[in-house]
């Protein structure tokens, strides 16, 4: 196991840190932040991680650092870490930025480190709470042999799974899961807006629509999109399908009918018999 440098205290950083001290994947930690004192976390709460103020090099006992920055301040990052110098023999680069491949670490290339990527596929909102939610989770890996291999190893570990994505093709994938992420907070919060305009208190909406949600994700992720359908869509009912558009008003309507056909299109490419869709196909498909 190595000691591991780590450049930037935020939320992606202090909970990646926290998820791989728990696992006992790493034989230390550092952090390197602007600030004179580090931030307030169990990490530094309980002596387990050091603290250095300002940007250093990785101490010959550090074989590995993480650039958990900004996408916009690791170029910056990478060209200020190199300008220390070459690092101990097979020291491994990291960065967790989604949509960037390893061309970005090429100065820390250039001067011997072996470089790769380890982005989270997890909204790490918080850094105490988010090491939880890193445990099974899917991790963007890449780069070179070494790096990937470090990566991997911390992958397993953490009991998730490793997506390899080619470095052209980051971008999309990046979308991709932005998509997935922030498509479900902007339809909780619209089906939210549309629960509370029913007479249901707001709080209320948001605690019920939560286990919903979590119930329809794990039974896509266990059964596939044929069998994810739920409610009137599974059943293939286009009255009730027309209720609900009727009911609807604006932009909640327009998601709801987007939402619904895509879900049909989706069951359909995974299976689904088109035998009982087809009259709510051609209902979603109507302006």
């Amino acid at each position: 196991m190595e000691r591991v440098l780590f450049i930037g205290p935020g939320r992606v950083g202090l909970a990646l840190g926290y998820a791989l001290w728990q696992a006992d994947a790493v034989d230390g930690l550092t952090y390197c932040g602007r600030r004179p004192e580090p931030p307030s976390h169990p990490l530094f709460g309980q002596g387990t991680a050091d603290w250095h103020f300002g940007l250093r090099a990785p101490s010959p006992d550090e074989r590995a650092v993480v650039l958990a920055v900004p996408e916009d301040v690791l170029p910056e990052m990478a060209h200020a870490l190199a300008g220390h110098g070459p690092p101990p023999v097979g020291t491994v680069a990291l960065h967790t930025a989604g949509a960037l491949g390893t061309d970005i670490l090429a100065p820390l290339h250039a001067v011997g480190y072996s470089v790769g990527t380890f982005h989270p596929l997890q909204p790490l909102v918080h850094p105490v709470s988010g090491a939880d939610r890193l445990e099974g989770s899917g991790f963007l890996v890449s780069g070179e042999p070494s790096a990937r291999g470090l990566a991997q190893r911390w992958v397993a570990a953490l009991g998730g799974h490793a997506v390899d994505v080619p470095a052209a093709r980051r971008p999309m994938a990046h979308a991709a899961l932005s998509l997935a992420a922030n498509g479900a907070t902007a339809i909780l919060a619209v089906a939210a807006e549309a629960l509370a305009r029913s007479g249901v208190d707001p709080d209320v909406a948001r605690a019920a629509l939560g286990p919903l949600v979590r119930g329809t994700v794990e039974e896509v992720e266990r059964r596939g999109f044929a069998e994810g359908l739920s409610g009137s869509l599974a059943t293939g009912d286009p009255e009730t399908v027309g209720l609900h558009l009727r009911a609807l008003e604006g932009d909640a309507r327009e998601l709801y009918r987007l939402a619904a056909r895509l879900a049909v299109e989706a069951a359909i490419a995974d299976g689904r018999s088109t035998d009982d869709l087809g009259a709510l196909n051609a209902l979603l498909q109507s302006p």
